[in-house]
């Protein structure tokens, strides 16, 4: 078993592993009542966690969810707080989230927020959730104006990801899900690239120990980066702290927004790196040759490298609500070269449309 240490100001650990579900009973602690939030279609899952974390001592209450982003609205918050009321929730009780990121953030969020915080666990069924979502101590709803924009920092006591839950899940999804972890071989990690270079077929298998070592190492890299930065510093000069996770991501979660959550997040943020790289070759000098990896590895993953149907003056709105814009300026994460990352900060409206014209060419 691989587990991960984050040393944050609550300190916890990522297990690893094919069969890692099997600790979740030695997590529960000292909770007379569980709450197990998942999505509908993860019923069996749910029901599994349910008779792992109950006994004689520990009543399970079971909350299901819509799938997806569709979870993570404020009337489904507000569901998920009638229901602990109702079952008489208190301080000393445990919620464990059990589903993708969108229900993990959704869990998370509902455990900051139930009487100002009560403990969390998370179980994350997918690669997306395992390498990002799950881990890092960021909840958070969505509103129709822009994704994440009510959220809070709550860390979880510990985060269970067990491989063997990755079995079924959809080949778009494990594609999503890695475009997590090619941001972080671009940012810093370059064994990552080279693992995914070498053999896209293998990275792609769930199965495989190639695999099982990519969620390890990008899980690895998240916990180095918010052990450091947890609440997101505003980054200084060359000094990146957790704004290095969204690279990529201010233009993909404009195109998420546009296209209403029905792309993939692995998707649009895959788009997002490719901007942000040819944002970076404008603006810090990064190679065509980096340019050209970006593309050539998002490619072998089965992600999409260009884009043109949103008109960019929308995207552009899109990305003004960003949480890393401050006032008026907008702020990348763009990259000088591989592995060597620095901040843009408000680029030129004209560089901006120029490189997401640069995007609609494959």
């Amino acid at each position: 078993m691989s587990t991960v240490r984050f040393t944050t100001e609550h300190p916890y650990s990522v297990e690893i592993d094919s069969g890692a579900l099997d600790k979740l009973s030695a997590l529960i602690g000292d909770a007379s009542r569980v709450a197990v939030i998942y999505p509908d279609p993860l019923a069996e899952v749910a029901l599994e966690v349910a008779r792992l974390a109950g006994s004689a001592t520990v009543s399970v209450l079971s909350v299901g969810v819509p799938e997806g982003e569709a979870a993570k609205t404020p009337e489904i918050l507000a569901s998920c707080w009638s229901a602990l009321a109702a079952a008489g929730f208190t301080r000393s009780d445990l919620i464990i989230g059990v589903g993708g990121g969108a229900t993990t953030d959704l869990a998370g969020f509902v455990a900051a927020s139930w009487l100002r915080g009560v403990s969390f666990i998370s179980v994350p069924t997918t690669v997306l959730a395992m390498v990002d979502a799950s881990v890092g101590g960021k909840t958070g709803i969505d509103l129709p104006e822009g994704k994440n924009l009510v959220g809070a920092f709550h860390e979880p006591n510990a985060v269970i990801a067990d491989l063997n839950l990755l079995a079924t899940l959809p080949e778009r999804e494990v594609r999503s899900g890695l475009a997590e972890v090619i941001k972080a071989g671009f940012v810093r990690d370059d064994r990552i690239r080279e693992l995914i270079a070498t053999s896209p077929s293998s990275s792609l298998d769930v199965t495989s120990a190639r695999h099982a070592e990519l969620i390890r190492r990008a899980v690895q890299f998240k916990a180095d980066v918010v052990s450091s930065d947890l609440r997101e510093a505003t980054s200084v000069g060359d000094r990146i702290g957790r704004e290095l996770l969204n690279y990529g991501h201010t233009l993909g979660h404009a195109i998420e927004a546009w296209e209403h959550y029905r792309m993939r997040h692995g998707e649009a943020v895959a788009l997002g790196m490719i901007f942000a790289a040819q944002l970076s070759r404008r603006l810090l000098g990064l190679s065509d040759e980096a340019v050209a990896t970006h593309r050539e590895l998002i490619g072998v993953l089965g992600l999409p490298t260009s884009y043109q149907r949103a008109p960019f003056g929308e995207l552009r709105g899109l990305m003004g609500r960003d949480k890393k814009t401050r006032g008026r300026a907008l702020r990348f994460v763009g990259l000088r070269n591989l592995s060597d990352p620095a901040m843009i900060v408000a680029p030129s409206e004209r560089v901006l449309e120029e490189c997401y014209a640069e995007l609609g060419r494959d």
